[in-house]
């Protein structure tokens, strides 16, 4: 089958595009003709041999999680699912068997590992992963919305929903609009939940498609301050929730925007991975802060309900072939889109 792999690490340019073997289908799993698979930051950190992602050579590894297409086989012990189901693949495997998976707590699975980087991901015509990861999605969602779907809103929905639990009353504050984790933040707070939403970005033009995703307020942090401007649209209060997944940056800012008894979500460090925290206005103000790490298999289906129904839909910014995965890998390290990079398979 056709694949993009690395066989060091390095930029761009190591990304090769060539013929890997096809995968088995195993009694649990489901074996997929791949349609579209999303871009994500750790696609770039597992090709760079960053934030302790090396690994050795070989073999070969094919990077790549979120996916889509269509199911051409079913193991022997798979119920629910048959070839020529369209579905959308939740890169995250768990053990299954550990007491937090039992639990139904599989987010915190110590054995879990992620597509495309512990294990092959889905730059590739074919993947094979176990049954409860693929989900089926209805004929009017297209193959580059599903893929872009489960690094963004998986994170999001673990974080509003169960940890920070926001409530339709409250103003949350979203970092990043132009990111994918940003866009379904937007769309999660407003759409679902129905929450006043301010977000932050960095152009007039990117302010103008996250307003028309649902954003109430949009801060440009190129020239104005984020906490002040916050505080002001908040009657000097501050907002309930921050959803933010770039970090370092603007973590002081965003943290200083918090009202008393604020909660502050993050789920990802895209701008640095360590940050001052003032831990006396951590406990005068009793503020809670909650790390995230995607999101249960649970969660995963009540997302999926979502899309199929329309609630919430993926933004694609462009779509590659999978054979221009390296200038899709370029594009992403220049920052200039909305919402997700894709490749067509």
């Amino acid at each position: 089958m056709k694949a993009v792999y690395i066989e060091a690490h390095g930029g761009p340019e190591v990304l090769v595009y060539g013929e890997r073997p096809e995968p088995s289908c195993q009694p649990h799993q489901v074996k997929i003709r791949v349609r579209a698979a999303a871009l994500n930051r750790l696609d770039l950190y597992t090709r760079a041999g960053g934030r302790g992602l090396r690994r050795t050579f070989p073999p070969p590894h094919i990077l790549g999680g979120d996916c889509a297409g269509d199911v051409v086989e079913a193991g022997a012990q798979v119920r629910g699912l048959k070839p020529g189901d369209r579905v959308v693949v939740n890169p995250r495997q768990s053990c299954g068997q550990c007491p937090d998976c039992l639990a139904g707590r599989d987010d915190l699975c110590p054995r879990s590992q992620f597509m495309g980087s512990a294990i092959d991901g889905s730059y590739a015509e074919y993947v094979s992963v176990p049954a409860v990861n693929a989900h089926v999605i209805s004929a009017q969602v297209t193959y580059e919305e599903a893929a872009a779907l489960p690094t963004t809103f998986l994170p999001v929905w673990n974080m509003l929903q169960r940890k920070t639990q926001l409530k339709p009353w409250e103003t949350i504050l979203v970092l990043s609009a132009s990111a994918g984790v940003g866009t379904a933040a937007i769309q999660v707070a407003k759409r679902v939940i129905g929450a006043r939403v301010i977000a932050t970005t960095s152009t007039p033009e990117k302010a103008a498609k996250a307003a028309e995703l649902g954003a109430d307020e949009v801060i440009n942090y190129t020239s104005e301050d984020i906490t002040e401007r916050a505080k002001a649209l908040t009657g000097g209060q501050g907002v309930d929730v921050v959803v933010d997944h770039v970090g370092g940056e603007f973590f002081p800012k965003a943290f200083s925007a918090l009202r008393s008894g604020g909660r502050y979500g993050i789920c990802g460090a895209t701008t640095g991975l360590r940050v001052e925290l003032q831990l006396g206005l951590l406990f005068t103000r009793q503020n809670q802060v909650f790390g995230v790490f995607m999101g249960s298999k649970g969660d995963m289906g009540e997302i999926v309900a979502m899309l199929n129904r329309g609630t919430i839909r993926p933004v694609v910014d462009r779509v590659f072939p999978l054979s221009q995965a390296a200038a899709a890998h370029q594009a992403m390290e220049e920052h200039n889109f909305f919402g997700k990079l894709v490749l067509r398979v």
